[in-house]
């Protein structure tokens, strides 16, 4: 039995399209790009327009900033399509609870490795330790 087998690909990628491509997600997202950079190319349009320099001038250097590789822009949009998803949609569980089975599983996931870390470190700590307790109790 292979591992990845079309079948299971193709689950997994019906699965993800389902979840971005959810009205109410796209909404959301919509809005949350808005707030952090869709401003900043209406200001850059409007400006240009109407030969406002204030607003030409404020619009391309939001959009100066975003182009930058440590923006943490998409991070933000992020954070606020989430808040507004549970703020508009609390009942919506086709995208919430997607987001709440992932988030358990994470969590799940880095108990396990924070658990095998501390088996790791005990582990070592026995090897370095226990000759030198043999060693001083035959002493």
């Amino acid at each position: 039995m292979k591992l990845w087998n079309r079948e299971r690909i193709k689950g997994i990628v019906r699965r993800v399209l389902e979840f971005f491509l959810n009205p109410r997600l796209l909404l959301c997202f919509g809005l949350a790009w808005f707030i952090t950079n869709g401003w900043s190319y209406v200001f850059a349009a409007v400006g240009s327009a109407l030969n406002i320099t204030w607003m030409y001038v404020i619009g391309f250097s939001w959009m100066t900033f975003l182009w930058f590789p440590f923006t943490p822009e998409k991070i933000v949009t992020l954070f606020i399509t989430l808040f507004l998803l549970r703020r508009l949609f609390p009942g919506d569980q086709k995208t919430l609870g997607v987001i709440l089975r992932e988030q358990a599983v994470l969590k799940a996931s880095m108990a396990r490795a924070k658990q095998n870390r501390r088996r790791k470190k005990v582990a070592k700590w026995l090897v370095k330790e226990l000759p030198k307790r043999r060693a001083a109790k035959r002493s």
